[in-house]
């Protein structure tokens, strides 16, 4: 396989991806995905955010979010995100720690 079709098909797993955690599993909360995969959709628009600063493009953390989500982090919160349990969190800090690293 040619290099440019390897980056389309990649691309295009990728938006497929997005499309089903922003669309089809809405329901789905980053926490627990976090708790059980070591990412979530705040992960995989940083790593947005980190493709383009390599590619030299500025980019901040709510434009990066903003482009994954299709909506703000607020609109995102108040129309999917639910309440997490203390376990829930305290499960989360941990995951965060060993898969991102510590918070600033």
């Amino acid at each position: 396989m040619d290099k440019q079709t390897e980056i389309e098909l990649q691309a295009a797993a990728f938006r497929r991806l997005q499309k089903h955690l922003m669309e089809d599993r809405t329901d789905v909360q980053n926490i627990d995905m976090m708790n059980l995969a070591g990412f979530c959709r705040n992960c995989l628009s940083r790593w947005y955010q980190e493709a383009a600063k390599e590619k030299g493009i500025e980019m901040g953390k709510d434009e990066a979010r903003q482009i994954f989500y299709g909506m703000t982090m607020d609109e995102w919160k108040a129309n999917y995100q639910t309440d997490a349990s203390p376990e829930k969190q305290a499960t989360f800090k941990v995951a965060f720690e060993e898969n991102v690293g510590k918070k600033d």
